[in-house]
């Protein structure tokens, strides 16, 4: 299983990003999919999920109606798009995805939302 994330960079508060994960090694349409996000030191924080065929997606209240999840399960993609963008967004952000009972987690990006 192999997840990687893109995407992230240095943002003003009210700004705009799209991450993308880029999933292999497992069928992708099969599985639930998340967004976690990370600030260095802290426990990771939920963000976002979507069900197998994108028909169906959970939010964090704290981004709700400013996220969106989404996934391209032709082209194996999860994708976050992040409006209005607070200070509080800035973590790192990863996809993840539970399969048999393990959890995969793949290298993150960095979002940053400073003036």
């Amino acid at each position: 299983v192999q997840l990687q994330a893109s995407g992230g960079g240095l943002v003003q508060p009210g700004g705009s990003l799209t991450l993308s994960c880029a999933a292999s090694g497992f069928t992708f349409s099969s599985y639930f999919m998340t967004w976690v996000r990370q600030i260095h030191g802290k426990d990771p924080e939920w963000v976002a999920a979507i069900d197998e065929s994108g028909g169906i997606a959970n939010y964090e209240e704290s981004v709700k109606g400013r996220f969106t999840i989404s996934r391209d399960n032709t082209r194996n993609i999860l994708y976050l798009k992040m409006n209005n963008l607070k200070i509080e967004d800035t973590a790192m952000y990863y996809c993840a995805t539970e399969i048999n009972d393990s959890t995969y987690r793949g290298q993150g990006t960095q979002v940053t939302v400073s003036s």
